[in-house]
């Protein structure tokens, strides 16, 4: 099964205060063989980049409302900003980050035409391994 990947480079703001913010080179990368997921790398021209992975209907609900809990929450600004928030908490650290939603709602539009929703189940290949298996 030929596989696709469906990324996009865009800058977001790491929020340090109401006040001040910094920008922060990322990638959004979505590969069909993976179809529930989203990754996220950011610093992308650092020596150590940072690279969070979380499902793909998370980030598409929160374009259009607040969802998530825990680690990874996701939400439109309720300003007259079109910007799409990103909550991240590790152990490390928690952060912050605007994204510009056109962008990420374009590149989400490209993910949804190359595997649309109910049929990621169908990427992962679990019928011809089940299948292998079983014909042995």
């Amino acid at each position: 099964m030929r596989h696709t990947v469906v990324e996009r480079e865009l800058e977001l703001r790491l929020i340090l205060s109401p006040e001040h913010a910094v920008p922060v080179p990322a990638r959004l990368a979505y590969r069909t063989d993976d179809p529930y997921a989203v990754h996220v790398t950011f610093h992308i021209d650092s020596e150590h980049p940072v690279d969070w992975t979380f499902a793909r209907e998370l980030l598409v609900e929160g374009v259009f409302r607040p969802c998530g809990h825990g680690d990874v929450r996701v939400w439109p600004s309720g300003t007259g900003r079109r910007v799409l928030l990103m909550a991240l908490g590790s152990p490390d650290g928690d952060a912050l980050l605007e994204a510009p939603a056109a962008q990420v709602s374009a590149w989400l539009e490209r993910t949804l035409r190359a595997v649309p929703p109910g049929t990621e189940g169908g990427r992962l290949g679990i019928d011809d391994a089940l299948d292998h298996l079983l014909a042995r």
